[in-house]
C-alpha cells in the first residue's frame, strides 16, 4: 500500500547515527610457507587486526565464501589452487574483500593480470611488515568508503522513493512515534493489525529510517507451501533436489545487512518456525542440501492479522519464537476507527488515480465513505476510489458512482428531509438492494435509472 502526505512525517535519524559500526579489520592470510604464514599472522594480530590463516588456495576460497573478510592476502603459488584463481573466483561473490596479491617471483605480467582481475595491490617478496600493515589499512579504507557510498545512495533512494504515512488520528500518530524510535535500532518488530491496515507500509518505514545498509526483502508466508518457504528462506545447493541445476541464495542471504519482512508469519508451520528460530538465534543456517554454514546479519520485521499470543496458548505458534520476534509490538488501528483520516486518504488516492484530470468527491459521496465500516480497511478504500475514478461520468464523484455495498450498508448516510428519508432516496436504496441481491451484470446502467424507469423495468 502506497501512501504519501505531509499530515504526519517520519523524521529521519541523523546521518552520523546511521553509519555502520567499524570494528577490527578482518584479514585472511593465505600463504603456503608455514614460517612466513605464522609471522604474518602474529604481526597483523599484534597490530590489532582479526586474522585467520590458511595454507592452501582451495581452503582460502572456502574461507572467503563462508565468512565476511575485509582484506585478503593471497600468495600466488599455493597447493590445489593458485592465488590468481582464488582472486578470479572470489571477485564473482556479492561482497568480495579487497585482495592483495603476494609472490616471490614477481613479474610485470603477473602484476597486470592481478590488477585486471580486481586486486587492490601487488607486492613481491621480500617485503617489510610495515608495508603490509599500511596496505591492509589502505585497502580497508577503500572498502569502507565503498560501503559508505553504497549506504548513502541506498538512504537517498529510500528517502526519495518511500512515501510517508497519512494520518491525523492521534492514536495512529502515537504509533508512528514508536516506529521512529524502533527504526533506529536493530530490534525485532512485530506489526499487528487487520488485513489492509498498512502493515507492509509500516515495515517499509521502519527499514527506510533504519541504519541497515542492505535491502528490504519480504516473504509472504501465507502464499507458499512449507517446502517452498524453506527453499525461499534458506536457498539451496546445486543438486539438492530434482531441478536444482545451480546454487540459489535464500532470502536470508539476499537480505544480509538489511531487513527481512515476514508477512503473515503466523502461517509458518511448526517445523518452519523451529528452523527460523534456530537461524535467528545462531545468526547462521545451512542451505537446503548444503553442509557449509552461512553466517548472516539481518533485522527481522514480522506482521500478522492473528492474535499470536492466543495462537501460542493453543499450541499453533511457538512461544519461544514469539518472544524472539516481538521485542517491539506495533498495533495498527482499523480504518473504521480512523474516520478522520478518510478524507485525506481519499484525496491522496484521487490524485494518484486521477492523473492530470483529478477528480473530487461530492459531500454525499464523502459522507458514505466516512460512515462505511471498511472491513477491507485502506486496501478496500483504495480499490473503491480507483473504481470510482474509472466509472464516474464527470470530475465530481457522487454517491451513485460508488459501489452498491457502500450505499446499502445499514447506518450509511442518506438524503434527509426533517430527519426522514426522501421518496427519491427510498427508491434509490430499493433499486440498489435488488441489484446487489441479484448480482446483476447491468448494475451500473440500472443504478442510474430514474424511479419511473425503474418502475417500467419491474424493479418497483
Amino acid at each position: 500500500m502506497t501512501l504519501a502526505t505531509p499530515a504526519h512525517s517520519l523524521t529521519p535519524v541523523p546521518a552520523q547515527q546511521l553509519m555502520p559500526d567499524q570494528g577490527r579489520i578482518r584479514v585472511l592470510v593465505a600463504e603456503d610457507e608455514e614460517h612466513l604464514r605464522q609471522i604474518l599472522t602474529s604481526f597483523l594480530t599484534g597490530r590489532g587486526h582479526q586474522v585467520t590463516s590458511v595454507s592452501e588456495g582451495r581452503a582460502a576460497l572456502e574461507a572467503l565464501r563462508a565468512e565476511a573478510y575485509d582484506v585478503a592476502l593471497l600468495d600466488i603459488v599455493m597447493p590445489e589452487m593458485d592465488g590468481l584463481e582464488v582472486l578470479r573466483q572470489v571477485r564473482e561473490e556479492p561482497e568480495p574483500p579487497e585482495m592483495i596479491i603476494i609472490t616471490g617471483n614477481g613479474t610485470i605480467e603477473t602484476a597486470i593480470t592481478a590488477m585486471k582481475l580486481g586486486a587492490y595491490d601487488y607486492m613481491s617478496k621480500p617485503y617489510r611488515m610495515a608495508e603490509i600493515d599500511v596496505l591492509v589499512r589502505r585497502a580497508w579504507e577503500k572498502r569502507q568508503l565503498a560501503k559508505e557510498n553504497q549506504y548513502l545512495h541506498a538512504r537517498l533512494s529510500r528517502i526519495d522513493a518511500a512515501p510517508e504515512i497519512i494520518t491525523q488520528y492521534a492514536p495512529m500518530r502515537a504509533v508512528l512515534s514508536v516506529v521512529e524510535r524502533a527504526a533506529a535500532s536493530d530490534t525485532p518488530v512485530l506489526i499487528l493489525g487487520e488485513s489492509g491496515t498498512g502493515k507492509e507500509l509500516v515495515a517499509r518505514a521502519i527499514h527506510r529510517l533504519s541504519r541497515r545498509v542492505g535491502p528490504l526483502v519480504d516473504l509472504n508466508c501465507a502464499t507458499l507451501a512449507e517446502n517452498m518457504v524453506e527453499i525461499e528462506l534458506f536457498g539451496h545447493e546445486r543438486g539438492a533436489f530434482s531441478g536444482a541445476a545451480a546454487r540459489k541464495s535464500g532470502l536470508l542471504e539476499v537480505a544480509a545487512n538489511g531487513t527481512l519482512f515476514f508477512d503473515e508469519i503466523s502461517a509458518l508451520t511448526s517445523k518452519m518456525q523451529a528452523k527460523l528460530l534456530r537461524a535467528l538465534e545462531q545468526g547462521s543456517f545451512f542451505r537446503v542440501g548444503g553442509t557449509q554454514k552461512v553466517e548472516v546479519n539481518v533485522r527481522l520485521v514480522s506482521a500478522t492479522n492473528r492474535d499470536l499470543e492466543s495462537a501460542a496458548r493453543d499450541g499453533q505458534f511457538r512461544d519461544d519464537l514469539l518472544y524472539r520476534i516481538n521485542t517491539v509490538t506495533i498495533t495498527l488501528p482499523p480504518l473504521r476507527q480512523r474516520a478522520v483520516d478518510i478524507p485525506l486518504l481519499a484525496e491522496y488516492f484521487l490524485s494518484r488515480f486521477g492523473g492530470s484530470d483529478t477528480s473530487t468527491l461530492s459531500p454525499d459521496a464523502l459522507a458514505l465513505l466516512q460512515e462505511y465500516q471498511w472491513p477491507g480497511n485502506i486496501r478496500e478504500l483504495r480499490n473503491v476510489i480507483e473504481r470510482a475514478v474509472l466509472l464516474a461520468r464527470g470530475r465530481v464523484i457522487r454517491a451513485q458512482d460508488l459501489p452498491l455495498n457502500l450505499a446499502a450498508t445499514p447506518g450509511s448516510p442518506a438524503s434527509l428531509v426533517g430527519g426522514q428519508l426522501t421518496l427519491e432516496e427510498l427508491e434509490r436504496r430499493h433499486i440498489e438492494a435488488v441489484l446487489l441481491q441479484s448480482k446483476c451484470d447491468a448494475r451500473r446502467t440500472l443504478y442510474a435509472l430514474t424511479s419511473n424507469a425503474a418502475r417500467t423495468c419491474g424493479f418497483w
